[in-house]
C-alpha cells in the first residue's frame, strides 16, 4: 500500500512538472530543462536507442533510409491518477547523421489512468512539411497533426517505402511499468539549447 502512495505521489508531481512544461514551452521551464541537459550524453543515448529501434523493427530501418530526420526521445516518463502528464528529452538525427538540435516533449492527459511508466518512442520525418513542423516557435502539437501515423505491430509489418503515406510516423519502443496505453494526443515538441 505504501508503495502505491509513493508511485501516486510521484505521479502528481511529474504531472505538475509536465503540466508546467506544456504550458511554457518557450517560457522559463524550458529554458530551466535546457540548461540541465548534457548535449553528449542526449546525443549518444538517442543513438543507442534508434540502433537498438532499428535492430528489433524491421520497418523502422526501412523508413530511416528515406527519412529527412529522425526526432528519438530515448527516456519519456508519463504518470498520473486521473489526470497525468509526460516529459522528456531527445534528438534529431538528420539524414545524413548528424546531430545538431535538441528537443522536449511534454503533454498532459486526463481520464482513467493510474500508474508510471518509462518508455521511448521516435518520430520518422519522412517529408520536408514534417521536418518544419517540428520549429515552429510555439512548439509542435504532434497529437494534432494529420499527417502522424502511429506504428504498431501489425501496421509494422506491411509497412514499406512504397505504401509511406504520411508525413510523420512514430515508434515506441522500450516500453515498462505500471499505465496502459501509449500514445502521443496532447504533447507538444519545443526545440531547446542545451548549455553544454
Amino acid at each position: 500500500m505504501k508503495q502505491i502512495l509513493i508511485k501516486i505521489a510521484s505521479a502528481t508531481c511529474l504531472l505538475a512538472g509536465a503540466l508546467a512544461l506544456s504550458n511554457c514551452a518557450s517560457g522559463p521551464v524550458t529554458q530551466m530543462n535546457a540548461s540541465s541537459v548534457d548535449s553528449k550524453e542526449l546525443a549518444a543515448d538517442s543513438r543507442t536507442a534508434l540502433n537498438k529501434l532499428y535492430k528489433t523493427n524491421p520497418a523502422a530501418r526501412r523508413l530511416g533510409a528515406n527519412a529527412k530526420g529522425i526526432l528519438v526521445f530515448p527516456n519519456v516518463t508519463k504518470g498520473g491518477f486521473i489526470v497525468g502528464g509526460m516529459g522528456g528529452n531527445g534528438a534529431l538525427i538528420r539524414n545524413d547523421g548528424s546531430i545538431q538540435d535538441f528537443y522536449q516533449t511534454a503533454g498532459a492527459s486526463y481520464g482513467l489512468q493510474a500508474g508510471v511508466q518509462q518508455y521511448g518512442y521516435a518520430l520518422f520525418l519522412m517529408d520536408s512539411q514534417a521536418f518544419a513542423n517540428i520549429n515552429k516557435s510555439s512548439g509542435w502539437e504532434v497529437g494534432s497533426s494529420p499527417s502522424l501515423v502511429i506504428v504498431d505491430k501489425g501496421k509494422a509489418t506491411s509497412l514499406t517505402t512504397t505504401t509511406v503515406d504520411a508525413g510523420t510516423y512514430a515508434f515506441f519502443f522500450n516500453q515498462r511499468g505500471l499505465m496502459g496505453g501509449l500514445g502521443l494526443q496532447g504533447s507538444k515538441i519545443t526545440r531547446i539549447r542545451p548549455s553544454r
